[in-house]
């Protein structure tokens, strides 16, 4: 008898709800319906005149309000419904859904939507979600959860509702599109999700303060859930501010912080963190947050020390800032500095990394380094000075030998930064280079910045607007004030003379320019005189251009004297003249030159200097070949011919109909037009009978190492600009007979260095396959290359997905559109139809 009173409440919450059932399915009774939703309702009312028990409550909660919204949803197109007015529906079959426990309302809310059709019915369930939503009950929902007398689900009920509450606009975009509606957008969603849960942390700060246990588990999974999802950026842009703000004074608030980070699984742990380091606005404000985590997580740990610092790099500066500056911030973080520390350097002096890496990842560990540098005191400092010069020292060396202005450029920074920070013996590295945007900002990160470092605006020193306005105005009048004459100077006769403008006068010189090309060439070999030497290196040009005949039968010697010559005088623009006349003389004799030229360039006894100073010429040499000849019949354009001048002879003016059809000319617009000038003259061009001699001779002994040239080891700086001259010279060869040996031999050359480890030997292959592929006939390509041209499409394929330089992958991308436009012309048959 005693077990079946135990039972009796909840045998008579059963009963009551089937009866309620009942009544609303099959009664026609306005009043009898009514009663069922109000004897419903009172399962949920909490007040002290409920006429429920507590034990009938909680039944009515557990077991059967899941079924009565089901039950709701299903009948929502009954006859029944009807028999309320509008007022009664949203106070009754509404008031069930935002009244009962939300994580059940928002399971059957979102099951509803997902399984009605487009109809009335549906908006209105849409509807009655959003005031869901608006009516604060995804607070309830997490505030039910952190309370240790929360609901007890299982896991996969958890996960199910942990995958509504995160995914919610994808489920409602999925059904509703393109009718959704603005609220369940992620850019309206996530912010409410976000202060929803900062509600439910207030909430739980107040019941700590009353003694009261929470638990944080599943706000802190809901977080994360969010987070892994993509979506950290617009949460933790609404929570981060605010719990800054709240952390600042109140320790409560910053251990509510604290176990919220820890309670989020691991799993998910590095989206937040990464989300969290963006949206804060300083270290300090991040050590507050998150505490210790560092030290207590080793998967914080992992992402904090190394993965941010070492792995990702899209980062901006202010991240590295806070980063470092939160773990230097506290005593016991402090340790980490230096393992961080004595990584970046591992991975900035590594030549391997400095190699392989992306060019915006090495200047990210840069930046790492200086900054984490900065953030050392003299103590640690000393302590690491022999580690630091060794970083230093190696560093520099793999980043001086790369083959790319901004690394180098990038090595030379840092040593400068590290070697006055440490100071050793009063010495300091200064280099030369170009300043810019990068350098400046590398330089700045040596000075750490504080949260209460005032703007530059607000420094001492700034006038007032009075001020800055009389300043302007007295610099106003000082310039536009004329200058005072002496009180002795004759006024009347001065006054009214303008001065000459001497400010492009040159001084005159005593030495007067050669006239003949013997004579420069006999200043260069024999002569001491700067002054003489100087104006033969600016003539010679001009005469060489001028002399053809002249030049013909001196150009070799002349060529082999301007290639050893040396800026002994400090000649302004001297490697541009001597560059420019090399180029005349092998445009005028051009295969006795250019067989000079690539014969020295693998001789012995040359600098690097010297070597590339031939691939330069060669390469302007063919380009200029490679142009149209400008004559008299067509002059240049700078030139402006007589007959332009004076169309007609005499004065007379142009004849009246001409000036309206000019006129009618410049006011219509046409979409299309024909040509109004005459057709350009037809002129040979001088490149394409003398390419072989530029081009075969360089791929002649490229696998020979001489003593001081090993163009396939260590001199990669010469072997990238050598590919890359070939494959301007491939390129300029369009159209000549020769093109197509050169295309292959070319392909031949770069595929034994298409994976070689410098970024600049890479890009230069990729442009060389470029230029084979756009001067090559397509035919050609298909019988000549037909073997190569499947595995040069793997080869190109994987470095557009896989190369770290991003320029090598947008080479190889182009490479593969042109392969591909090739292959379709020749093996399209309407496109041959078309050619033909």
């Amino acid at each position: 008898m005693s077990t079946m009173e135990s039972l009796t409440p909840h045998t008579e919450v059963r009963v009551a709800v089937g009866r309620c059932v009942r009544t609303l399915t099959t009664s026609t009774d306005n009043k009898e319906i009514i009663t069922a939703f109000q004897t419903l309702h009172s399962y949920l009312d909490e007040g002290p005149g409920s006429s429920t028990s507590p034990v009938q409550r909680a039944e009515f909660r557990k077991a059967h309000y899941t079924r009565t919204l089901q039950f709701l949803i299903s009948s929502i197109n009954a006859d029944w419904l009807r028999l309320l007015t509008a007022a009664q529906r949203v106070e009754l079959w509404d008031g069930l859904f935002l009244r009962g426990p939300p994580e059940q309302a928002l399971l059957v809310l979102m099951e509803g939507i997902g399984t009605l059709r487009p109809s009335t019915s549906l908006d209105h369930l849409v509807s009655l979600t959003e005031t869901f939503l608006r009516s604060g009950r995804l607070a309830d929902l997490l505030w039910n959860h952190c309370l240790e007398a929360g609901p007890s689900d299982s896991p996969q009920l958890r996960e199910t509702l942990l995958g509504r509450l995160a995914a919610l606009p994808d489920l409602t975009a999925n059904r509703l599109h393109p009718n959704n509606k603005p609220l369940f957008l992620p850019q309206q969603y996530y912010p409410l999700l976000a202060a929803e849960m900062l509600t439910a942390l207030e909430r739980t700060c107040q019941a700590l303060r009353d003694g009261k246990d929470c638990s944080l588990t599943f706000v802190a999974q809901t977080l994360g859930k969010v987070c892994i999802q993509g979506h950290s950026g617009s949460v933790l842009a609404v929570m981060a501010p605010r719990l800054s703000v709240c952390t600042r004074s109140d320790m409560v608030w910053q251990r509510v912080c604290w176990k919220l980070l820890q309670n989020v699984p691991e799993r998910w742990l590095e989206s937040v963190l990464t989300g969290l380091v963006q949206a804060v606005s300083g270290p300090d404000a991040l050590g507050r947050i998150i505490g210790n985590l560092v030290l207590k997580n080793k998967k914080a740990q992992f992402v904090i020390t190394h993965k941010l610092l070492l792995l990702q790099y899209k980062y901006e500066t202010r991240v590295l800032r806070i980063l470092l500056g939160y773990l230097a911030a506290d005593r016991e973080r402090r340790l980490l500095v230096i393992q961080v520390l004595r990584s970046l350097c591992q991975a900035w002096a590594n030549p391997s990394a400095v190699r392989h890496t992306p060019l915006e990842q090495q200047l990210y560990v840069s930046k790492a380094l200086l900054l984490c540098v900065g953030l050392l005191n003299d103590s640690e400092l000393q302590e690491l000075r022999s580690e630091l010069l060794q970083c230093m020292l190696g560093g520099m060396q793999s980043h001086l030998d790369s083959s790319v202005v901004r690394v180098r450029r990038m090595g030379m920074v840092v040593g400068e930064c590290l070697s006055s920070r440490m100071d050793i013996n009063g010495t300091k590295l200064k280099f030369e280079y170009e300043q810019d945007e990068e350098t400046q900002e590398l330089l700045s990160l040596m000075t750490p910045l504080t949260d209460d470092e005032p703007e530059p605006e607000s420094v001492n020193g700034v006038h007032s607007p009075q001020e800055a306005t009389q300043d302007k105005s007295s610099q106003n009048n000082s310039v536009h004030q004329p200058p005072k004459t002496a009180p002795d100077s004759d006024l009347d006769s001065d006054d009214e003379l303008t001065p000459y403008d001497m400010s492009g006068d040159q001084e005159m010189s005593q030495a007067s320019p050669p006239r003949y090309l013997r004579d420069c060439l006999e200043a260069f070999i024999s002569s001491e005189d700067p002054v003489r030497v100087e104006l033969s290196l600016r003539a010679a040009e001009g005469l060489v251009r001028k002399n053809v005949f002249t030049a013909r039968e001196i150009s070799v010697q002349l060529t082999k004297v301007l290639l050893h010559m040396e800026d002994k005088y400090n000649i302004v623009g001297f490697l541009i003249l001597r560059q420019a006349t090399m180029v005349a003389l092998t445009v005028t004799d051009c295969i006795p030159v250019t067989q000079y030229l690539t014969t020295e360039f693998y001789s012995l006894n040359y600098s690097l200097r010297q070597r590339l100073d031939i691939l330069e010429v060669l390469a302007m040499s063919a380009q200029e070949l490679s142009q149209p000849i400008t004559d008299k019949g067509n002059p240049s354009k700078g030139i402006t011919p007589i007959a332009e001048l004076t169309p007609y002879p005499g004065d007379n003016p142009v004849h009246w109909r001409q000036v309206v059809e000019r006129r009618i000319q410049s006011k219509t617009k046409r979409l299309s037009k024909g040509a109004t000038q005459p057709p350009a003259k037809v002129t040979p061009n001088r490149y394409a009978p003398v390419a072989g001699h530029f081009f075969f001779p360089l791929l002649r002994s490229y696998d020979r190492p001489q003593v001081t040239f090993d163009l396939l080891g260590s001199d990669h700086l010469v072997l990238g600009r050598l590919i890359h001259t070939l494959g301007l010279l491939m390129h300029l060869a369009v159209n000549a007979p020769v093109a197509s040996q050169m295309g292959c031999a070319l392909l031949d050359f770069v595929w034994v260095v298409r994976y070689h480890v410098d970024q600049m030997v890479r890009r230069g292959v990729l442009f060389a396959v470029c230029s084979v592929f756009l001067s090559m006939p397509s035919h050609s390509l298909l019988v000549d290359l037909s073997d190569q041209l499947f595995e040069t499409r793997t080869w190109l394929a994987d470095v557009a997905e896989g190369d770290p330089d991003a320029d090598c992958r947008n080479l190889a991308v182009q490479s593969l559109v042109l392969l591909d436009k090739n292959l379709k012309k020749q093996l399209d048959p309407q496109a041959l139809d078309l050619q033909s």
